[in-house]
């Protein structure tokens, strides 16, 4: 294979069905895999099962840690875990310095844990190939959620995508091609004339109060408060919003239960709507970003 990862030894820390899938590839790949916080599975056939993190992390080259990450304590989604595997001070200074750890995105007690410990970083949510591809599913399974909520059908409702990133073009992409009639919140102008060439109703954020009373269903993708409850005041009733922003979301919804509309935080939609797809994803871009990690400590 073009990405041979022989020779280099990996540890892969809790997560889900994604690592399953991206295990299998890296094991195919040649690399020597040791894997903490699952029971034994076909797809980790080739891989060391440890029971601890110290048994995991022990002469590894790169370490590699779920899209989710930890919490705000450094306890590592790992929805098959038996025990919690929490990265602490004590764990993370067996690692040599310079070790590179692959993660989703990183949280502050986390990133401070790394930096103290002259680790390397890398975060790989917002890379390109991985966050563009990742939009897919995140897209179905957002629309999956109105589709499922709605009392009314896709095709012909008035929906809002509040941004214009990757997600929200795959959004109101897909929501167009169910018929639906698409606005999309945005602040670039660039974003707003590209809204136009596809067809859909561009809106400044200061005109949302004229649409947002005949909006059936929004998509939130922006991880800042924009849904504030002056904005949710003038949402009808039946209105839905579906909040797919990293948690805390980009909604105020103690302001939306208060206002009867129904609000659903769904962040991380790939790994629960499509983790083989999400796992593929995955293994087709860590081989080659270990080789350029760890091929940077060799020049």
């Amino acid at each position: 294979m073009s990405e041979d990862l022989a020779g280099i030894t990996l540890a892969v820390i809790g997560g889900d069905d994604r690592e399953l899938v991206l295990v299998s590839e890296l094991i195919k790949r040649g690399a020597q895999v040791k894997v903490v916080g699952f029971p034994p599975h076909p797809e980790l056939n080739g891989a060391r099962i440890v029971s601890s993190l110290l048994m995991a992390l022990d002469g590894v080259d790169a370490v590699i840690l779920p899209m989710p990450g930890t919490d705000a304590n450094g306890v590592v989604r790992a929805i098959y875990a038996q025990e919690q595997l929490i990265l602490n001070e004590g764990i993370l200074s067996r690692l040599q310095p310079g070790t590179p750890l692959f993660i989703g995105v990183a949280k502050p007690y986390l990133r401070e844990l790394i930096k103290k410990h002259s680790l390397r970083l890398i975060e790989i949510a917002e890379l390109d190939d991985v966050a563009i591809l990742n939009s897919i599913p995140t897209a179905e399974g957002a629309i999956q959620i109105a589709m499922e909520e709605l009392p009314i059908t896709i095709h012909g409702s008035k929906a809002l995508v509040v941004g214009f990133g990757r997600c929200g073009i795959t959004l109101a992409r897909t929501l167009k091609a169910l018929g639906s009639d698409v606005f999309v919140a945005a602040r670039k102008p660039a974003d707003l004339a590209r809204c136009v060439e596809s067809g859909y109703k561009p809106v400044k954020y200061s005109e949302l109060p004229k649409v947002l009373p005949e909006i059936q269903v929004i998509f939130n993708t922006v991880p800042h408060l924009v849904l504030d409850s002056s904005r949710i005041a003038l949402l009808g009733k039946e209105c839905l919003i579906v909040d797919i922003a990293a948690a805390p979301g980009g909604t105020d919804f103690p302001a939306a239960q208060k206002a009867g509309i129904k609000a659903i935080l769904a962040p991380g939609l790939p790994g629960k709507v499509a983790p083989k797809t999400a796992g593929k994803i995955l293994a087709d871009v860590y081989p080659g970003l270990i080789l350029q990690e760890l091929h940077r400590d060799r020049k």
